[in-house]
């Protein structure tokens, strides 16, 4: 790297999605083009950070990385810099190693990071520029429930993997005469499952917003039985749960900042409908599928635009923001009114709404205003 020449760092954080690569290539380039300043990358997340290891990022680095999926520079969902685990004898001890990640910064010259992530990112990043460390996030997620911004770079690219799953899923539903769920990720919101489940024609979604009744779900089945309609397909998050019960945890990882990991709630809902209505139901589990392949074209170009307004942020010194969509246009939020927070699905969401309209099954009973469902 050359000396006089303003830098900037770069990482990927959290679980990986497609458009990461097509959000360092934006950066890398408008970085170079736009203000003649070099680019490092830290590999693996803030574990690169904490742990200086990193790269120089030139324009044959991030030649032709666009259409891949992943990241080159590597994630992890493990190494927050205000509790960093650290294996010491048999178990794992959580460390602040804030003050070497401003000491690893600053050392390498950095004028500001720019951190590509979800709500774990947006945290820790939130968290450092008290601490004096400039940050920029870019808001990523394939569940799309980051606050403060419409959409995140990843969902449309995951949501389109989940569509043509349930599309598949038909011609086997229809075939058996069967009741056929797909699970899908999402965490604690349902975009995801509402969203694939509306555009791959599913009778019933069930999301982490709205507990369902297992006896609305089943009375939907019957109902479609009973106008010759011999399937059903039922797409679910994975946060789902029934009223007044919990959400099903697969398993918890120890040494990770968000140790829950969910899943499995479907083959629950499965047991529940042969046992009660005695109908052969199977079920699909998508799971890290979703995260994988080439981002949408939708996914390339909002990356991008997401990685060049990061850098004309940080360039201009307006750090301890994330950049946002707002409708067609982009603009940027304090970090701080990210950080611990959730966006998720309400009833009067326009999606909820047609999901209504066209008689879809949200787990509640029929005939009943979603609010008042929810509300008893």
């Amino acid at each position: 790297m050359a000396k006089n020449k303003r830098r900037i760092g770069l990482l990927t954080g959290g679980g990986d999605c497609p458009g990461l690569n097509a959000v360092i290539r934006a950066v890398a380039k408008t970085a170079k083009n736009d203000y003649d300043m070099e680019v490092v990358g830290f590999y693996d997340g803030y574990e690169g950070l904490i742990l200086n290891r990193y790269t120089s990022l030139n324009d044959s680095d991030v030649s032709g990385i666009l259409t891949r999926g992943g990241t080159i520079l590597g994630t992890s969902n493990r190494a927050d810099p205000f509790k960093y685990p650290v294996l010491q004898g048999d178990e794992y001890v959580y460390l602040d190693r804030t003050s070497q990640c401003l000491l690893n910064f600053e050392s390498l010259g950095l004028s500001a990071l720019i951190a590509i992530g979800g709500d774990g990112t947006m945290a820790a990043s939130a968290g450092l520029q008290e601490k004096g460390l400039p940050v920029v996030g870019v808001p990523k997620t394939i569940d799309n429930d980051l606050a403060g911004t419409d959409v995140t770079f990843g969902f449309d690219s995951a949501l389109q993997t989940a569509t043509e799953a349930i599309d598949k899923i038909h011609t086997t539903a229809q075939s058996h005469h069967r009741v056929m769920i797909v699970e899908v990720m999402g965490r604690y919101a349902g975009w995801l499952a509402l969203g694939s489940g509306l555009a791959g024609g599913g009778d019933i979604i069930l999301i982490p917003e709205f507990p369902y009744e297992i006896d609305a779900i089943c009375d939907q089945v019957k109902l479609r039985n009973s106008l010759g309609k011999t399937f059903s397909i039922i797409v679910v998050g994975e946060g789902a749960k029934p009223k007044g019960g919990e959400m099903v945890v697969r398993r918890r990882i120890e040494n990770s900042p968000d140790a829950i990991r969910l899943g499995g709630i479907s083959y629950q809902v499965a047991a529940q409908i042969e046992g009660l209505i005695n109908i052969e139901t199977r079920v699909t589990i998508l799971g890290h599928l979703l995260r994988g392949g080439s981002p949408t074209a939708y996914d390339r170009i909002l990356a991008t635009r997401l990685g060049v307004e990061a850098v004309h942020l940080a360039a201009g010194g307006e750090t301890g923001r994330m950049v946002a969509v707002k409708g067609n246009d982009l603009s940027s939020v304090p970090l701080s009114e990210v950080a611990g927070k959730t966006r998720r699905i309400t009833a009067g969401h326009p999606w909820v709404k047609a999901a209504e309209s066209i008689g879809l099954c949200l787990g509640l009973p029929t005939g009943v205003p979603l609010e008042k469902s929810l509300s008893t």
